[in-house]
């Protein structure tokens, strides 16, 4: 099978395509021709800096939509040619990034019927984490304020929709050329990072409310910042690293949730049900062929991708 291997840690150059055995399921798992995958900010800072007991030569990558080809003893609830998708566990080493892969059936869910390959691959990192930010920590309410840093960004494109259909009124921060794309997820209130301070902007938009929620896809100081803006026993949720003086708070009362997913076939089902009911769908920036893996880490280190970049590994 063909196989894009990261031959070493370090720029998008240590990519490297290779010709690699089929891999075979063991047991309760999976062997899977996958179709496509995506490209997450994981992804290139394991390529980067190493991490999670990865060790080149190895295949990253931790999106995947494709077919079954072939059940390991004793899987149960899937059968050759099934359509599926997942996200595997970054410490068991089957990256998607080639033509095949395999994944215990734990952690695996059908496709969407109402959407591509294609889309159903930047579908369960990026949604799965913001269901876990949205929906089982913050647990938005109807009514509630929230704010979601990069609303634009793979994970924050999913969260901005899972808080609208939560019934919470939605602010994000985006760039200028994001607003149209933001809006178009349901966000009620754009904000210009570039431009204003998110604080005083998000004040000013809700009338002088707080949020009840603010959810930080950015990292760097913008927890911190974003105190000042969240209510007493308000909630904070963040996915990167954080920096800066929290001490503020302390004396609001807030939560501070540091969050990093756990797979489980139940998210990833959940996901499935609110794609096929229409209540959510995958924003895709671009779509690269796997041999181009390189140019899609380059992009997605740049910044300013519009939801989510999608590798194409094998014809639809």
């Amino acid at each position: 099978m063909k196989a894009m291997v990261i031959t070493g840690f370090g720029d998008a150059g240590v990519f490297e395509q290779r010709e690699l055995p089929k891999p075979e399921p063991g047991i309760g798992e999976l062997l899977v021709k996958v179709y496509a995958a995506s490209v997450n900010p994981v992804d290139y800072k394991i390529r980067t800096n190493g991490s999670w007991a990865v060790t080149p030569p190895v295949i990253i990558g931790y999106d995947a939509s494709g077919v079954v080809e072939k059940c390991g003893p004793g899987v149960k609830d899937f059968k050759p040619g099934d359509e599926i998708f997942y996200t595997p566990i970054i410490e068991q080493g089957h990256g998607t990034y080639a033509e095949y892969a395999v994944v215990h059936e734990d952690i695996v869910a059908l496709k969407p019927k109402n959407i591509s390959f294609l889309e159903a691959a930047g579908l369960p990192l990026a949604g799965c984490t913001a269901l876990d930010a949205i929906v089982n920590l913050a647990r938005v309410k109807p009514g509630e304020n929230v704010l979601i840093h990069a609303g634009a960004g793979g994970v924050g494109s999913f969260a901005l929709q899972l808080a609208k259909i939560s019934g919470a009124r939605v602010a994000t921060t985006c760039s200028p050329k994001n607003i149209d794309l933001v809006r178009s997820l349901g966000a009620d209130i754009a904000i210009d990072y570039r431009k204003e301070d998110f604080a005083k902007a998000f004040f000013r938009e809700t009338g002088g409310e707080l949020a009840d929620v603010v959810f930080d896809t950015v990292g760097g100081d913008t927890t911190a910042r974003s105190m000042e803006i969240t209510k007493k026993f308000g909630r904070i949720v963040s996915i990167v690293n954080i920096s800066g003086n929290i001490n503020a708070g302390h004396r609001k009362n807030i939560v501070l949730y540091l969050l990093f997913l756990e797979r489980a076939k139940h998210k990833i089902e959940m996901m499935r049900t609110l794609v096929e009911e229409g209540k959510i769908r995958t924003a895709v920036d671009s779509v690269f062929p796997l041999n181009r893996v390189a140019d899609a880490h380059r992009k997605i280190e740049q910044g300013g991708v519009r939801g989510k970049i999608i590798l194409q590994v094998s014809g639809e």
